[in-house]
């Protein structure tokens, strides 16, 4: 009767284990174990599953290693676990965690380059930004010749980036990226970006322009988007500039002037800096600049290819952020005694 009574205990324990351990294993495939805030854990290279699972407990996560390697196996994803970055978020269950870092859904960190800034401040941005991986090149924030920089220029080039003047060349947008990825493959991003952009509009520009390549496209496109910041008048600029290349006449913009001064520049144009000789110096040479002054963004892309087809040769700023466009000299002097010398 012992002996019964002891088998018949063991197979009620064993029972009672079995729906015990069941019962943990579905909780573990279908309770959420980030509750509260998401999670950030990395997983660096080279790291074992069993490295992984304690990265996720020492998050305080409420994972049992058994049932973590015994799910890993049922869903395949045992040996398929990515190296990154990760944010998991508040509801996510163990299998749904496996699968994320076996997908490599790393977590994305974001950049901002704004239209018209130069490759300088876009370098500036780069080394800034602590979720990027620096290269040496790139490393230092004061260079002070981009164009000359040849280290950094082999650098690009390896990265399928192969620009003689990088000015110009990267589209300004927000780009999203894994972290320590290379501060050059975001620069790729950009480049791209503009490559496939200046295509498109190049393709489909107006007829009779005086443009000879989508490049000088990218270079009065920079000018444009320097002159103004109101979207509504880039077409109008870009059809003053557009007729004064037509006619052989000087640019004459300021930005383009402020780019030649380089370190020079403290915030003011002198006479002298007119008179000054420089290739960028559109007050005293017919045409485009050698190369862009900025990166323009896609309107202003747009306007250096799509002009107004009006007759202004002229403007001058209001004051407030707006310009008035005039046919005439006599009128442009007029308007610029108005709002430049507060004379009527």
């Amino acid at each position: 009767m012992q002996i019964k009574q002891l088998v018949a205990l063991s197979l009620i324990t064993l029972i009672f284990a079995g729906w015990a351990a069941g019962l943990s294993y579905v909780t573990a495939l279908t309770v959420p174990v980030v509750v509260g805030a998401p999670v950030t854990v990395e997983i660096a290279k080279g790291d074992s599953f069993d490295r992984i699972t304690g990265k996720l407990i020492a998050q305080k996560l409420a994972i049992k290693p058994l049932w973590f390697k015994c799910i890993a196996f049922r869903q395949n994803t045992y040996q398929r676990l990515k190296a990154g970055e990760y944010e998991l978020p508040v509801g996510v269950t163990v299998p749904q965690i496996l699968m994320l870092l076996a997908l490599g859904k790393t977590k994305q960190h974001a950049i901002t380059f704004p239209e018209g800034w130069a490759f300088k401040q876009f370098i500036e941005e780069l080394n800034k930004n602590q979720s990027i991986g620096h290269s040496a090149e790139l490393a230092s924030a004061a260079l002070a010749s981009i164009a000359d920089a040849s280290a950094l220029k082999k650098r690009l080039s390896a990265q399928g980036i192969d620009v003689e003047h990088p000015e110009g060349q990267f589209f300004p947008d927000t780009y999203y990226f894994a972290k320590y990825t290379q501060d050059v493959a975001v620069l790729k991003m950009a480049y791209d970006k503009m490559q496939r952009i200046i295509a498109h509009e190049w393709q489909y520009k107006a007829d009779g322009l005086p443009l000879k390549s989508p490049y000088e496209a990218l270079i009065l496109a920079s000018v444009i988007e320097k002159e103004t910041g109101q979207k509504s008048e880039r077409p109008q600029i870009a059809g003053v500039f557009t007729r004064r290349l037509q006619a052989g006449m000087m640019l004459q913009t300021d930005p383009t002037v402020i780019y030649g001064m380089g370190e020079l520049y403290h915030g003011n144009i002198s006479r002298q800096d007119l008179l000054t000789a420089t290739p960028y110096n559109t007050y005293q040479m017919i045409g485009l600049p050698p190369t862009p002054i900025a990166m323009p963004g896609q309107d202003a892309i747009h306007a250096a290819l799509h002009p107004d087809e009006g007759d202004s040769l002229y403007f001058v700023a209001r004051g407030d952020g707006s310009h008035v466009f005039s046919a005439t000299l006599a009128a442009h002097n007029q308007a610029v005694n108005l709002y430049q010398r507060n004379r009527p």
